[in-house]
């Protein structure tokens, strides 16, 4: 099988529904991601790492068909990223990532199928995957997810998922009391947190480092950043096991540091530990 990593970041903008206004920093989560992850694979490097970046304003269809198409490249890894707003269905059994031009009556209709991602990424054609998350749900849909317990519920989704889940799923309040909500994306979330924890590395771990590794760092910025403004949120934690590192550049600093180099040296070799390829549309 190929090696390399296969990256899909999905940042979906819910347009100017109110309602939906938990996705309004969406695309700026997904930036990020996509700028900083492809670096930090530690067995690739950006030159391994394919990235598939969907425009926030796309429909499902141009979504699911980013989804799908990579997981049918062969590789090692696929790593798919979901930040935006999530809606639940009717009957609360079913969750969506809401997408641009959404209306109460619709959104979960016309939404990427949270289902649809998951079945993708169980059949493509690598040996692990992972499901980076970053979301607010609304009332309804934190009481469906809250209910979970069962086979029939959208809790079921983030309890036993049938791949590795990372991230974050907050409580969202539309209207006023929504301005204060950590949005997905924005200053606070957990897109912003792994991004700094990544450009900034952890102190006193290995160079290459498991996400459960890096888990604790990103908490810990989580809770630090807002905690009065977030009434109610979800972390979704890297399982045990895989073989998925990430560089820690912190280790890498550290290993400089120690060494009797010239400053312009220390540069040069910080510069070619650092990530140089943008990532692809």
């Amino acid at each position: 099988m190929a090696g390399g990593v296969d990256l899909v970041v999905i940042g979906a903008n819910g347009g100017p529904d109110r309602a939906f206004g938990g996705s309004a920093h969406a695309p700026q989560g997904a930036l990020q991601l996509a700028e900083v992850l492809p670096g930090m694979f530690f067995d690739t490097g950006a030159a391994g790492c394919r990235v598939s970046a969907v425009a926030p304003d796309a429909d499902a269809n141009a979504m699911l068909t980013a989804v799908r198409d990579t997981a049918q490249h062969p590789g090692r890894w696929l790593v798919v990223c979901l930040v935006g707003q999530l809606v639940a269905d009717p009957r609360g059994r079913r969750l969506a990532l809401v997408t641009a031009g959404s209306t109460g009556d619709n959104a979960y209709r016309r939404g990427l199928a949270w289902d649809w991602v998951v079945s993708a990424m169980v059949h493509g054609d690598h040996e692990e995957t992972l499901l980076i998350v970053d979301a607010v749900a609304d009332k309804d849909t934190w009481a469906a997810l809250e209910r979970g317990g069962g086979e029939d519920g959208a809790g079921e989704l983030l309890s036993y998922p049938r791949v590795p889940l990372w991230g974050r799923v907050g409580r969202f309040t539309p209207g006023r009391r929504g301005r204060d909500a950590v949005l997905p994306g924005d200053e606070g979330s957990f897109s912003q947190a792994l991004a700094t924890v990544l450009r900034h590395g952890v102190p006193g771990v290995p160079a290459a480092v498991a996400p459960l590794d890096l888990q604790p760092a990103v908490a810990a910025l989580l809770d630090g950043s807002r905690p009065s403004a977030a009434p109610g949120a979800r972390l979704l934690v890297p399982p045990h096991g895989g073989r998925l590192l990430m560089r820690n550049r912190a280790a890498v600093r550290g290993a400089l540091a120690g060494l009797s180099l010239s400053e312009e040296l220390l540069a040069v070799l910080w510069r070619e530990s650092a990530p140089t390829e943008p990532p692809s549309a």
